[in-house]
């Protein structure tokens, strides 16, 4: 059960309640182990040496077959009531048990390894004034800790120091939140000045930190430190939580706060839980109506043991020598109770489970060694990590998808853009037709510019030619994006450039300028100076108005060399193109004609304008900015309001189209499990505008859509009301009312087509009880649902709730750590092998390298494996009905005497022998259509969503026939043998004869039906079934023979039976017509079921024949037609623009190229001010 993620705190180690606050004094381990507080070790194994064989022996024995077996071979060992031997049962339950324990064994073993791997990374810590190696499991509450760069972060700690200025350090978050871009944390000042002396820091000692409990709030922390009688505020910017990666930062200093499984990330991962098909819950209800059944033919025969011993038995009681005791008709039918429950049970037998075990390590194989499913680029297959959960993989209805290195690559290429109303990007060939880019396509030769990225690609030269000619607005689109920005540039050696950006498309932006010749290298809190065609320009940066979620864009105001100032601009064309010039509207309009275009192609946009600012006016400008700055009521406000004022008037320069990657393939993939009715929701931590762009670029959101609903409440009254505006209501109210008038399972499959999108904020107050179910109703009747900036703990909630009111089978998958918790909490969870590391397949059911390979993971595998579950439980329970009511019938015309029909050995071998091998190999190998036919048409995926291969009244149908062709094989047997005489005229009719008929009769009559009921023939087939047959009759002969009796004439008495009775032709006849009547009825039906109620299959199949592929055209990617575009993210959150200008991360200067430190962002405006007599400052404009 998954910890919910709204209200309060939830310590795992304690209570609620017991743990109200923290308190961690530095280098004290005494103090701090009086409070019991967790270590660093993670433990997510189930067992140890000590406690496998007792749990693992307890979760067994909670199914219900295991526990009945242990019951039943408990009885055969009392002699008074047993008629078989206690070897037919306590054999296959040891089996059974055995190879489950080795399998939860190896299972367990790889997560211990998993656990090792982790607890043993080293960590240096400050111990007696020392830094020692430590294991990570070692590391305490209340230890320093030394990072270096590129190292996990071992616990939540309080960053101390760094050896960056002012105790910033760079932190990548992609194991918590799935995003790569950069964060900044920064130490309080009073600490960062401990800086990497040893001596200090050990010194910093009986400094107690109070702060809250563990939680798992992950964007989030409150605490105070108290040092030297004086308490600084802690937040969340002064922690590096535990799955952080120090980046671009040589060394850093923390203390530990939390530790192990009390981490945030940890408190985030949920509990790993035992799942469970339906097939199997359904497996069990059936066992149970199996037992109920069983106990009433048990008391019938029990009743009719009685009547029989009254008026019949009565007479021969005494020439037996029984006991007193017996000598009672009531005792005899007691008795008598019990010995038919043992010789009955084989209608659940417990070969059954081994079978089943059996078939789904097939299944898993089949998945480890699918070459489709193999990705040469990293030699990733894709691995089944557990064998439990292969035909539900068949049942799937939600798929909760992970978007960041998911669906996309989380690589922004700087496609295609817009200069001065001129496209670029595209390839023509000679004839002007566009040419299709691919792998092979000739890239542009940027061999001119010595400083270019080699990684980037680009393919239409005439941007290169236009550059090379100077055109004034082309120089002026990429000196824009090479100067309007918040990336830091490191040069490790020379020329040798690496930006860190705050987000993927901003870096993207930044290398394409340095590839077309306009290079940033390198920035001072008061200079840009970019290399431009090759010459060291440098710039004035004046000021930055920085971006956020209400203005959508970003500015820069520079001055040039030239003394002229600039302001450029970039953002959301939507918000830029109303503050424009008039003069510009022609421009604007072909603009966005091509931002129509760029848009779909699912491509990100962006609008760029620049403006050209008065002296005069700049000067007032920046008077009334630094008044406002330095208010202490509505600053905010009253900056916004001034950057409003000065962003009016601009000129359109273009616009950019960054592709975000997207998987190869997904599209498809997406559109393909559409069609097979699978809703597919994308759970993200990123921001709206990013996810509704992946939705356009993946076609989950399309504009033929009737609506897209956007909720983004911030109070649960606000949610409430968006939730259930009129336009929601009416629409999908109206939709929904018409579904349940119909006789449609599915009530979201729906005519018209609407969306939900939901920000993080308010799915918390979604979630909350009031309001789940308006969520519910609202979101399953819409065909895509996206929530965005979601913490991993609402992504585990949200498909708990998808489970617990729709009992759907859910899909969760993922590539982060950030989404571990959703992959256990779904029925099936799916790890990508991805860039975020390895945490999600650990976690996960199933992993491989690409999301497109989720297709033939659920139409081919998934689909497979139900189909072939589902006739291998059909054809089993059958099988073993009409094996074990023979015994029933028998026991009408043998004084209810608990006599079988058969000897032991045929009760012992049929099911592990005579029957298993065929089945198997019906259960490995069957196919109703092949792979290709199962991916073209998806909708043959449908009956498993609908359950209806097997459920209670498939079972009902196949357990009746096993009754009729039990009722069949008994009675016409005996029928024949009233009257039937030998070829010599002497009587057939004894017992063993009768029996050896019976059970020939039942292996034929078994072996033709499973050749009925397999579609797809193989070697294997045909080997196994006339093997079967072959074996059987090879050691019934053997049973009967002379040899096996001269060395055990106890146990096989019997001599001759089977040669003497098989040798008649009665005898054949018999078995001939046995078959024929238990058969034919069967084919019969089958017939006339499948022309007058054709299933699905057998329909689409008919039309395959009539034409080719109705539904391929359905897979095609759609391309967008709408003016909606998506807007541009610069960032996750807040922008970058105050810590660059106020200097606080800029290092300490190394080369020409280097950055300086310098003052503070209201400091730098002061200087501003204060140089504003200088006469570069008053230089008139050229």
């Amino acid at each position: 059960m998954l910890v919910p993620w709204r209200g309060g705190w939830n310590p795992r180690s304690k209570s609620p309640g017991q743990e109200e606050e923290r308190h961690v004094r530095a280098n004290d381990r005494d103090y701090n182990e009086r409070f019991s507080y967790a270590d660093n070790r993670i433990k997510t194994a189930k067992y140890n040496v000590f406690t496998f064989l007792p749990i693992n022996l307890f979760e067994q024995f909670q199914r219900f077959a295991n526990a009945y077996f242990l019951v039943l071979l408990i009885l055969q060992l009392i002699p008074e009531i047993s008629s078989l031997s206690w070897f037919t049962t306590i054999v296959p339950l040891v089996l059974v048990l055995a190879i489950t324990a080795v399998k939860d064994a190896t299972d367990d073993y790889f997560r211990h390894k998993s656990d090792q791997q982790v607890n043993t990374r080293q960590s240096q810590v400050l111990i007696k004034g020392k830094l020692q190696n430590e294991k990570w499991m070692n590391v305490r509450v209340g230890d320093i800790i030394k990072l270096e760069n590129n190292q996990f972060v071992a616990a939540d700690l309080l960053l101390l120091s760094s050896s960056e200025p002012y105790g910033l350090c760079y932190i990548e978050t992609a194991e918590l939140d799935g995003e790569t871009n950069l964060k900044v944390r920064q130490a309080l000042t009073v600490t960062s000045d401990l800086g990497d002396d040893v001596a200090k820091l050990a010194d910093f000692n009986g400094k107690e930190v109070i702060c809250e409990p563990p939680n798992n709030k992950l964007d989030k922390f409150t605490g105070t430190l108290y040092w030297k009688d004086n308490k600084y505020p802690l937040d969340n910017e002064k922690m590096l939580l535990r799955g952080c990666v120090l980046r671009n930062t040589e060394w850093c200093f923390g203390l530990v706060i939390f530790a192990g499984l009390q981490t945030k990330l940890m408190q985030n991962c949920g509990r790993t839980t035992f799942k469970r098909t339906s097939i199997d819950k359904l497996m069990n209800t059936l066992v149970l109506w199996i037992f109920g059944f069983l106990i009433c033919m048990g008391i019938i025969l029990a009743i009719g043991n009685t009547i029989w011993e009254q008026k019949v038995g009565s007479n021969f009681w005494e020439y037996l020598q029984w006991k007193e005791l017996t000598i009672n008709a009531v005792f005899s039918g007691f008795l008598t109770f019990w010995s038919y429950v043992i010789i009955l049970n084989t209608v659940v037998p417990i070969s059954l489970y081994v079978s089943v075990e059996v078939l789904r390590l097939g299944h898993s194989y089949f998945i480890n060694w699918d070459r489709r499913m193999y990705y040469s680029r990293k030699d990733t297959p894709a691995e089944a990590r557990t064998t439990t959960l292969n035909e539900e993989l068949g049942q799937v209805e939600f798929i909760f998808s992970d978007k960041t290195g998911t669906l996309t690559q989380n690589i922004m290429v700087f496609n295609k853009c817009s200069i001065n109303g001129k496209t670029y990007g595209d390839v023509y060939d000679e004839f002007g037709h566009k040419v299709d880019i691919t792998e092979k396509t000739p890239c542009v030769d940027f061999s001119f510019n010595p400083l270019m990225d080699r990684k980037f690609r680009f393919h239409d030269s005439s941007l290169v030619e236009a550059i090379k000619l100077e055109e004034p607005l082309v120089q002026e689109f990429f000196r824009l994006l090479a100067l309007c920005h918040t990336v830091m540039p490191e040069e490790r050696n020379e020329g040798e450039l690496v930006y860190q950006a705050q987000s993927p498309d901003e870096g993207a932006l930044v290398t394409a300028a340095r590839n077309f010749g306009f290079v940033f290298r390198s920035r001072t809190p008061e200079t840009i100076t970019l290399y431009e065609m090759g010459q060291a320009v440098t710039y004035q940066l004046l000021a930055i108005l920085d971006f956020n979620n209400v203005r959508k864009r970003m500015s820069v105001i520079v001055r040039n060399p030239k003394g002229q100032l600039k302001l450029y601009s970039k953002g959301a064309d939507t918000i830029l193109f109303d503050r424009l010039d008039p003069s510009n509207e022609e421009l604007m309009f072909t603009t966005s004609e091509h931002l129509n275009e760029f848009a779909g192609e699912g491509l990100r946009t962006l609008a760029l304008v620049y403006k050209d600012l008065d002296e005069d006016v700049f000067d007032e400008w920046m008077k009334k900015l630094l008044f406002a700055s330095t208010t202490l009521e509505n600053r905010e406000e009253k900056l916004g309001a001034l950057y409003e004022e000065i962003e009016q008037g601009m000129l359109l320069l273009g616009a950019t189209a960054i592709e975000d990657k997207l998987q190869e393939g997904v599209p498809e993939t997406i559109a393909c499990l559409t069609l097979a009715n699978i809703k597919i929701w994308v759970l993200t931590g990123d921001k709206l505008e990013t996810a509704m762009n992946i939705g356009y670029s993946c076609n989950i959101l399309r504009d033929d859509m009737n609506e897209v609903f956007i909720i983004s409440g911030h109070t649960m009254l606000e949610v409430q009301q968006e939730l259930s505006k009129d336009k929601i209501s009416r629409g999908l109210d109206m939709e929904k009312t018409e579904l349940y008038s119909s006789d449609s399972v599915f009530e979201e499959t729906i005519i018209a087509e609407y969306a939900l999108i939901i920000n993080g904020h308010s799915l918390a107050h979604a979630l909350e009880a009031d309001l789940e179910q308006i969520l519910v109703d609202v979101a399953c009747l819409c065909k895509t649902v996206i929530c965005c900036r979601v913490t991993p703990l609402q992504k585990a909630l949200v498909v708990e709730l998808i489970k617990r009111h729709k009992r759907a089978v859910t899909l969760a998958i993922g590539d982060g750590a950030n989404d571990v918790s959703m992959i256990k909490t779904a029925h099936i969870g799916v790890g990508i092998s991805g860039q975020e590391g390895m945490q999600a397949v650990l976690a996960s059911d199933y992993s491989f390298a690409q999301f497109r390979y989720l297709q033939r993971l659920l139409l081919v595998h998934g689909r497979w494996s139900y189909h072939r579950m589902c006739n291998f439980l059909c054809y089993f329970f059958y099988k073993n009905f009409a094996f074990t009511l023979v015994h029933f019938w028998y026991g009408f015309l043998c004084g209810f005497s608990a006599q079988t029909v058969y000897d032991q050995w045929f009760i012992t071998l049929f099911n592990i022998v005579y029957t298993s091998l065929p089945v198997l190999a019906m259960g490995l190998f069957d196919q109703d259509v092949n792979e290709q036919y199962s991916l073209r048409y998806p909708n043959l995926y449908r009956p498993g969503q609908l359950n209806q291969l097997f459920n209670k009244r498939k079972f009902f149908t196949c357990t009746l026939q096993g009754v009729c062709t039990s009722f069949i094989l008994f009675f016409i047997s005996y029928g024949a043998f009233m009257t039937a005489v030998r070829d010599d005229g002497a009587h057939i009719s004894d017992q063993q004869a009768f029996a050896v008929t019976i059970a020939t009769s039942l292996v034929i009559v078994s072996s033709v039906q499973i050749g009925l009921d397999t579609n797809y023939w193989t070697a294997v087939n045909h080997f196994f079934i006339w093997g079967s047959l072959a074996v059987y009759f090879a050691i019934l002969f053997a049973m009967h023979s002379d040899g096996i009796f001269t060395i055990f004439p106890n146990q096989f008495p019997f001599i001759g039976t089977a040669r003497n009775s098989l040798n008649q032709k009665i005898v054949w006849l018999v078995i001939l017509l046995t078959t024929v009547v238990c058969i034919m009825p069967m084919v019969a039906v089958r017939f006339i079921k499948a022309d007058l109620y054709p299933t699905q299959t057998v329909r689409l199949l008919q039309q395959a024949t009539r034409r080719q592929g109705p539904q391929e055209q359905n897979l095609r990617r759609v391309r967008r037609t709408s003016s909606r575009r998506s807007a541009y993210a610069f960032a996750h959150q807040q922008g970058y623009g105050e810590l660059i200008t106020s200097g606080k991360n800029m290092k300490v200067p190394t080369s020409s190229t280097s950055t300086y430190p310098l003052s503070s962002p209201i400091e730098s405006l002061k200087t501003s001010m204060s140089n504003s007599n200088s006469d570069d400052y008053h230089s008139k404009k050229h």
